[in-house]
């Protein structure tokens, strides 16, 4: 079966793999395009005479296959070219790589659609300031608008205080460490952490200090007796609250207040680093609100909306808000204007709001799928981006991570996120890879660890295997 749509002579038993088949030829063929949505399993059942659980069968078959994308509410889309029948996964051709240490959401045909429509507006109506925008305080201007309604997503109520708008977070936490530190000083970190703050902490020629945690994130007492065993060098705290550490956990209301209460008797300041901002649909409020005199709440756009869309904000405590925009200027400058119009355009325009709906559903759906095939080891949150997981006794993290390398499978060793913490632990990231490759990838990780000896996470995450009831 070559053509599309087929016919009813075209299928044969047995139906579902003759349908999946002929839809994979019609996408090689170029017949069916990137992007070009399917019948729904009702339209395509009636047409073709067939029930439809064959046809969601056949379906489910290239969703497996990467072939095609379903999404609830929207229908199913193509979403590439088959190089030959070796793509499917009934046939023996050779494993493709998964790469699972890429922390990204899940690229969905709508994230294109959304980039091609907002370009094509943009072009037949860009703004002057966009092309011609030469001062930061214009730019900062005019995304007013945009930040405040982001951050209300991110439970922040900017009430007419000033938001600097960056490229994406890391220069949004660059330019808030270069506020508040000075070379030598120290930050205090989780042992597990971003691996982003160690070359930025390099950078400002300032050292990390592991502070000890629980289940439920940094233990304020144990910041406050870092920060006194420091004699003053640590000027502040940084801190991923919200699911995006490589542990994934999102800190509750009373560990967030009483971390917020600690840094206020210390006296230093609290870097807040929310790259998932509003993912999680349900979240206590962000630390800034608890100490908002002392904290640099941080987020952006590119971990929710899509890759490409690095913009972040930056919202200073008042007191330091033009030392903050001293500082980011001169390090970036300002934000790159076209690419804030187009977060402007997605917000305005309901674009985003859309987005991050389908963004969760799809999220949501990998990390059931992650429960399922992964050990308890295995901890994450629902609308996580990867999952944590412990190794067993025994299982050396770097071995483990080369093992899976063989089987075309890549994956973060925990060494990587590590500030003086210890144990085997590796990040899996649920968002880079199509859902067939995920599926199989996940199944693969748990087949190759020892299966009589697998015993509690390294550090627990949350209270269980997802974090719920966070509020």
């Amino acid at each position: 079966m070559t053509r599309w749509p087929p016919t009813k002579d075209d299928i044969e038993r047995p139906a579902y793999r003759s349908l999946a088949h002929g839809i994979a030829e019609a996408i090689r063929a170029g017949t069916l395009r990137a992007g070009e949505r399917l019948p729904t399993h009702r339209e395509l059942a009636w047409q073709l005479d067939l029930s439809v659980q064959t046809v969601s069968r056949a379906y489910e078959e290239l969703i497996r296959a990467d072939l095609v994308s379903g999404e609830v509410g929207r229908g199913t889309f193509v979403l590439r070219q088959p190089q030959s029948f070796d793509d499917m996964p009934w046939s023996a051709g050779q494993a493709r790589r998964a790469d699972l240490s890429l922390m990204t959401p899940v690229v969905l045909p709508m994230m294109h659609e959304a980039w091609q429509a907002s370009l094509h507006r943009l072009g037949d109506r860009l703004p002057d300031l966009v092309a011609s925008a030469l001062r930061p305080e214009e730019i900062r201007n005019r995304y007013v608008g945009l930040a405040a309604d982001w951050l209300a997503r991110c439970g922040i109520v900017v009430g007419g205080r000033p938001v600097t708008v960056t490229n994406g977070v890391t220069p949004a936490v660059f330019s808030a460490l270069a506020v508040v530190t000075k070379p030598g000083d120290l930050i205090a970190v989780d042992p597990y952490t971003s691996h982003t703050i160690g070359p930025v902490a390099q950078h400002l020629h300032l050292g990390l200090a592991p502070v000890a945690g629980d289940e439920r994130g940094m233990v304020p007492e144990a910041l406050m007796e870092a920060v006194r065993e420091a004699q003053g060098q640590i000027t502040a705290v940084y801190l991923l609250p919200g699911g995006a550490g490589p542990q994934a956990r999102v800190l509750d209301r009373d560990r967030r207040m009483a971390l917020a209460d600690a840094a206020q008797s210390l006296g230093i300041s609290i870097i807040e680093c929310d790259p998932l901002g509003p993912l999680h649909a349900r979240r206590p409020p962000p630390i800034a609100s608890y100490a908002p005199e002392r904290t640099f709440y941080i987020t952006g756009l590119s971990k929710v909306l899509s890759p490409g869309l690095r913009v972040g904000f930056l919202l200073a405590p008042e007191p330091a808000f033009e030392v903050t925009v001293n500082r980011h200027t001169s390090i970036a400058w300002m934000a790159t204007p076209l690419v804030a119009e187009v977060a402007a355009d997605w917000v305005g325009s309901g674009t985003a709001e859309a987005l991050l709906v389908a963004q969760r559903t799809e999220i949501a759906a990998r990390n059931r799928i992650a429960r399922q095939l992964l050990p308890e080891t295995g901890r994450g949150t629902p609308h996580g981006l990867h999952r944590w997981l412990g190794l067993p006794d025994g299982v050396g993290e770097a071995d483990f991570v080369a093992r899976l390398a063989d089987h075309d499978i890549a994956v973060t060793p925990g060494a990587q996120f590590a500030v003086g913490a210890q144990g085997g632990a590796i990040r899996i990231c649920l968002g880079a890879v199509g859902r067939g490759r995920l599926e199989r990838a996940l199944a693969k990780i748990t087949k190759l660890l020892p299966q009589d000896d697998i015993g509690p996470p390294v550090d627990p995450v949350n209270t269980g295997p997802d974090c719920h009831g966070l509020i």
